[in-house]
């Protein structure tokens, strides 16, 4: 914590007559403040009576530095008051806060970066005493902790409703927990990652058997299974901190009824597709409706085959079809990589897993994969530069993490069919297959994996703000710098921390691009 030289003490704020504002501006501004004015009021609204105002004036000096110390002192501590507010006592808050700096810490750290789970907080204050908790600060929440924690809330409900907005619940306080642990660095990149990861494989699970068991009272019972098949970064295990997740619905059989009987009477039968195709539109509807409780997740289906002209449930046969014809295309080889059974009929899911390997992993040349690959990356490049994003955008841009995904894919689609230990879903970890291989250096292995988590970590640190989808590195050099302090730098004396950022950046992205060039390049 930096040591902050004022010309009047802090607590003078609170406990001296009404300051001139140039006296507040002197206390004030060598903590980070903008508006000293908005920041003396929101100390004043915190300190509601003498009590209150003498206790927060002990701690001020303590509070003014771990808020310096934030991405964003004054958005801190305007969010320090509201949450004050919010708890409806703070005269019971700061106690806790005089005995638990870590609380603090976290509290500056948490509004100073992220306004999304500030409002977490501020909407259930409770949250606080559980996320500053040993046990759910300092150690990784796996599948096990979450499947518990998930049925105990559920076991109560009964509605579909109420049992969905549970869910929601459920992934607000999460998401507090991976973001609060993600910002004070008690986390690992990579653990940020597998936690959300894990955390949207067990909320779709619960959604599907919400919607399954509501069909089922209903209809009856399929004869046959359905699966929800997870692409992308959730098939990867290595989820973004706000993103959508990319599904494929898939059933047994296309023909036959459902069959079966409810209690109170019989259920309506209806043919299994129509059954299917319901259970798909319900379980899509239940993870992207937006209720006061908020939102699961975005859904995105257009991986499907056939893509938006395809069914959105696929049978295995059909399935079968399509990718033994000629009707796959060589960019569904790649994203096929990374597909993962997530709900539903895990056998079934293993099962299409199991007939599409002869169509990933198919006899072709290296040149031809090599070609297509970079076929679509011009088309991205394209994109980005109409954009004016070929350099900020962290994912699509130029030496972006795509680059690395479509090199990982592209050495798994050539070499994969030959040499099975290179099959691989997860980024990184096929980074390492691919390195014992021999088909990456050392060195090259090793600065790509470290090129990769950085991207990542500047990813997360852009999404969490406000939960938005966005993967461009802000313009505004105020908020490149927030950016920064969020991911840990520091001003030094060689440089300031957006500096000290952007050349990270710059070194990472150029790394990336030169490999990624040289190893598609040398098929030519």
């Amino acid at each position: 914590m930096r040591i902050l030289m004022a010309a009047t003490h802090p607590k003078d704020l609170l406990l001296a007559p009404r300051l001139a504002d140039a006296e507040v501006a002197a206390i004030l501004t060598p903590y980070g403040f903008q508006d000293c004015r908005r920041a003396d009021a929101n100390l004043q609204a915190m300190a509601e009576d003498p009590v209150t105002r003498r206790r927060l004036a002990g701690l001020l000096d303590v509070l003014l530095g771990h808020l310096a110390d934030s991405a964003d002192p004054d958005q801190a501590l305007d969010y320090f008051e509201r949450f004050a507010q919010a708890g409806g006592n703070t005269n019971a808050l700061l106690p806790h806060l005089e005995a638990s700096p870590v609380t603090m810490h976290l509290l500056a750290t948490v509004f100073g970066s992220s306004p999304f789970l500030s409002q977490i907080l501020i909407r259930n204050p409770e949250y606080l005493y559980w996320a500053s908790s040993p046990e759910i600060l300092e150690r990784v929440r796996d599948r096990r902790d979450l499947e518990t924690e998930s049925s105990r809330m559920l076991r109560p409900a009964r509605s579909p409703e109420r049992r969905l907005d549970i869910l929601r619940r459920l992934k607000r306080r999460e998401l507090l927990a991976i973001g609060v642990r993600d910002l004070l660095r008690k986390a690992t990149v990579e653990e940020t990652a597998a936690a959300l990861s894990v955390l949207a494989a067990v909320l779709i699970e619960h959604a599907h058997a919400v919607c399954r068991d509501s069909l089922r009272r209903r209809h009856g019972e399929p004869r046959s299974g359905f699966a929800v098949l997870a692409m992308g970064k959730l098939g990867g295990g290595e989820l973004n901190f706000s993103s959508d997740v990319d599904l494929i619905y898939l059933c047994g059989a296309d023909s036959g009824v459902t069959a079966g009987t409810r209690t109170g009477g019989r259920a309506s039968r209806i043919p299994a597709e129509q059954y299917f195709l319901r259970l798909a539109q319900e379980l899509t509807a239940a993870l992207s409706a937006v209720t006061n409780e908020g939102y699961l997740f975005r859904v995105d289906l257009r991986l499907r085959p056939e893509g938006n002209a395809g069914r959105i449930v696929e049978s295995l046969q059909r399935c079968r079809r399509y990718y033994r014809g000629a009707r796959g295309q060589g960019w569904e080889r790649l994203a096929l990589i990374k597909t993962a059974p997530v709900a539903g009929d895990k056998t079934l899911g293993r099962r299409f897993l199991a007939m599409v390997q002869p169509f990933i992993y198919q006899q072709s040349s290296p040149t031809e994969i090599f070609a297509d690959v970079r076929r679509i990356k011009g088309m991205i490049d394209d994109k980005m530069a109409q954009r004016g994003q070929t350099v900020r955008n962290v994912k699509l841009g130029t030496g972006g993490i795509r680059e690395i995904e479509f090199l990982v894919q592209a050495l798994q689609a050539v070499f994969g069919r030959k040499r099975p230990a290179i099959r691989e879903r997860n980024t990184v970890k096929a980074l390492g297959k691919l390195l014992r291989a021999r088909l990456l250096s050392s060195e090259e292995h090793r600065r790509l994996v470290d090129a990769y988590w950085f991207l990542r970590d500047v990813e997360h640190k852009l999404q969490m703000v406000e939960e938005q989808q966005t993967h461009t590195l802000p313009a505004d050099p105020q908020e490149i710098r927030r950016c920064a302090l969020r991911m840990g730098y520091r001003d030094s004396d060689e440089a300031e921390a957006q500096e000290l950022f952007l050349g990270d950046y710059t070194r990472h992205s150029a790394l990336i691009h030169e490999v990624f060039i040289r190893v598609l390049a040398g098929a030519q």
